[in-house]
């Protein structure tokens, strides 16, 4: 915040989940004393799919770090840079193309397959 462009931009907007260093009132309140130009956005609470460091760290989960076999930390930091590496070679934007439509027909075939609910009488 501090360099540019953000220091001498009108308002700087955090999209940010609801981590306890920016949840509540007093942590905004706090956050915008030290920069007035910040805007924070909190995402919904149960939405990590929305954040972007929640996308990288699952696809890492599943293409670095299962199985977990390393032989010890020094190997898992050096497997964790060269990943980086790699992603930042080969990543491209996320499509956002999941729509009302699609959730509700996903919600449709989640509940076909639940079991149906025995009432005791």
């Amino acid at each position: 915040m501090t360099k540019e462009p953000y220091a001498s931009a009108r308002r700087v907007f955090w999209i940010v989940d609801n981590g306890s260093s920016h949840r509540g009132q007093k942590s905004v309140e706090r956050l915008q004393r030290r920069w007035r130009n910040l805007v924070l956005v909190h995402l919904p609470v149960h939405a990590s799919w929305l954040n972007q460091v929640e996308i990288y760290f699952s696809i890492l989960q599943r293409k670095v770090l299962e199985p977990n076999d390393f032989v010890g930390l020094s190997v898992l930091a050096r497997t964790l840079n060269e990943f980086e590496h790699h992603w930042n070679e080969i990543a491209e934007p996320f499509a956002w193309d999941f729509t009302r439509h699609d959730l509700a027909k996903l919600l449709e075939r989640v509940a076909a397959h639940e079991p149906q609910l025995q009432l005791a009488a």
